[in-house]
């Protein structure tokens, strides 16, 4: 392995915290100067200037050659090309889906069946369920969550308690669902088996839903109450505007039984867009002759109306000032800020890692640990220190596992807790760190910041906390001589 650093001299702890601290300082500038905006281009900014800061004094204070630098740079940004390419997609999806009336016809069914106090709790669940079934909360967020958005902002409900309701449910399934990712990587990286390490997270992960879940009924009833109107003519927009159909939510169905099947995430919400782009041709002539610009009927004004919805910026005139905010798309287009975050993201954390900064940091946090409660800890921690530094979801899993092994193994402690630690943390943590890949899409899906959010995400809140709580209990901890779960 190439050595990152010389071998007499490696970053100290102060040196390794001041890029850190520069951007802190530099978002909390942005965040005041464009209220909140992250994706308008400072937090960009923010991210490369914090990057320049640390590469300047690895070279000049610790002799870190600029190429071992950029090839760390290099490999991070190459573990993100996936994200990116979804994401891509995701903004296709989130054009066509609404165009086609995909998303308002779930909208239109929601306002008919939805008791409104019961909102927020329903939302959480069913996000919860979809994400478990699928195994993916990014897609649960792009679909399910979108439509819910529209259903609590027609009903009076604050955009980011719905975000935080969606968000909580769509990562307890990602988190359990023997199909994600996530669950298979820190299963895998600690060396664990992953039925035995999703029936080990029950212990954690079911009684922080089950508190979000009571906080969202207890705050359903208490935001309806202080609702002056609902629905305010949405739904009766919705049937102008749009063909409402049950049977455009084939589409839906289509994308799911495909992730259920383990199809390629790529090829699935591919052929996803292709299916709600034909929805679009066969069920709305009128929205598709208002993008195309020309008469119906036209095969030039179908492939125009087809390009705009999955690549371009779109809004329809409903004649509801409500229904218009929430039929407007970004498409492909709307998602390249947030790929531009991502890209710089990945810079800021492969310098960090590429300049011995990162591995500094991890040996002061690992420094010392003693018993299950500091090792539990200490993971917790480390899950949520490389999700900021490193701005990656998967990165943050397979460095938590692999720095924290030779801790738990010399303690005698059973690595399904390392592997329930690490997805109490790094997993659900993500998504509320603005710079994080997974809070980049959720808060550009959503249509809300991730700083609005992130006090209402209750079960990603939640987790780490019950976490070290079950470790202080001693409840259903386990060692390396025992053979099950006493």
């Amino acid at each position: 392995m190439e050595k990152t650093v010389s071998k007499d001299k490696t970053p100290s702890l102060f040196v390794s915290l001041v890029p850190i601290a520069v951007l802190a300082t530099i978002l909390v500038v942005v965040a005041a100067c464009t209220g909140g905006d992250i994706l308008a281009g400072g937090s960009q900014v923010a991210m490369l200037v914090s990057a320049a800061v640390a590469a300047t004094l690895a070279m000049k204070i610790y002799r870190v050659r600029w190429k071992v630098m950029e090839e760390r740079i290099i490999k991070s940004v190459e573990s993100s090309t996936i994200s990116i390419l979804v994401l891509l997609l995701i903004g296709a999806i989130s054009g066509t889906w609404m165009l086609s009336g995909i998303v308002p016809t779930m909208i239109y069914y929601g306002l008919q069946v939805m008791e409104p106090a019961l909102f927020l709790f329903a939302a959480c669940l069913i996000s919860a369920v979809v994400s478990l079934v699928t195994g993916s909360s990014w897609t649960t967020c792009a679909t399910v969550g979108v439509a819910f958005m529209g259903i609590g902002y027609s009903i009076g409900f604050p955009a980011w308690w719905t975000a935080g309701a969606i968000i909580s449910g769509a990562y307890f399934g990602d988190k359990m669902s023997p199909l994600s990712d996530t669950t298979v990587l820190a299963s895998s990286t600690a060396g664990v088996t992953l039925f035995s390490h999703i029936r080990y997270l029950i212990y954690t992960t079911f009684p922080s839903m089950a508190i979000a879940l009571v906080i969202y009924a207890v705050a359903g009833f208490y935001i309806y109450e202080g609702v002056d109107a609902v629905d305010d003519g949405l739904s009766e927009a919705l049937g102008s505007s749009f063909n409402i159909s049950g049977w455009l939510l084939l589409v839906p169905l289509i994308t799911f039984v495909l992730i259920v099947r383990r199809v390629p995430v790529l090829i699935t919400l591919f052929i996803s867009v292709v299916a709600a782009s034909v929805a679009m041709l066969i069920m709305q002539p009128d929205v598709v002759a208002s993008l195309g610009g020309a008469a119906q009927g036209s095969f030039a004004v179908s492939v125009t109306a087809v390009l705009t919805a999955v690549c371009n910026s779109t809004a329809i005139e409903t004649g509801n000032e409500t229904l218009n905010a929430l039929v407007t798309t970004g498409g492909m287009s709307g998602m390249l800020n947030t790929i531009w975050l991502i890209l710089s993201a990945m810079c800021f954390g492969g310098v960090l890692m590429g300049s011995g900064m990162a591995s500094t940091i991890t040996r002061y946090i690992l420094k010392g640990v003693r018993g299950v409660v500091g090792a539990v800890s200490t993971t917790v921690f480390s899950g949520m220190f490389f999700n900021l530094c490193t701005a990656d979801q998967y990165m943050s899993i397979i460095l938590t596992c692999d720095l924290n092994k030779e801790g738990f193994d010399r303690l005698g402690i059973d690595r399904r807790v390392l592997s329930r630690a690490t997805e109490d943390s790094a997993t659900v943590l993500s998504v509320l760190i603005p710079w994080n890949s997974c809070g980049i899409a959720q808060s550009a899906v959503l249509g809300i910041s991730t700083v609005a959010y992130f006090p209402f995400c209750f079960f990603n809140l939640i987790s780490p906390i019950m976490s070290v709580v079950v470790a202080v209990l001693g409840y259903k901890i386990i060692y390396k001589k025992d053979e099950k779960i006493e």
